[in-house]
């Protein structure tokens, strides 16, 4: 069974930083692309960000293209999100999410993946 632990979050101040971590098992995890997405209060689930099953390859919307760094160790099964120069319209419980091989798919076909619990980011002065 497919379990996706998010941890990390916190509160902040604008213009901080935090790193977030999500520990994954129940499949094997250097076959697929993991993906951080976020959701606001009211508001929809976006994409923020996938990394390829070697690393290689990295995506990052707009919105946080320049601040955040994904990455991942295939070795602890585990995938990080590191949020720097953060922005209050950044607070948003974070999830990590996989589904395939695939970043396009991870993000285009997100109703299909596989999602942990989320951690919370709240961003406050």
């Amino acid at each position: 069974d497919v379990q996706l632990q998010a941890s990390g979050g916190g509160l902040v101040q604008p213009g901080g930083s935090l790193r977030l971590s999500c520990v994954a098992s129940g499949f094997t995890f250097g076959d697929y692309a993991l993906g951080w997405f976020r959701q606001a209060p009211g508001k929809e689930r976006e994409g923020v960000s996938c990394i390829s099953t070697d690393g290689g390859n990295t995506f990052y919307a707009d919105f946080v293209k320049g601040r955040f760094t994904i990455s991942r160790d295939n070795a602890k099964n585990t995938v990080y999100l590191q949020m720097n120069s953060l922005k209050a319209e950044d607070t948003a419980v974070y999830y990590c999410a996989t589904g395939s091989p695939y970043c396009t798919v991870v993000f285009g076909y997100p109703e299909f993946g596989s999602w942990g619990q989320g951690t919370l980011v709240t961003v406050s002065s």
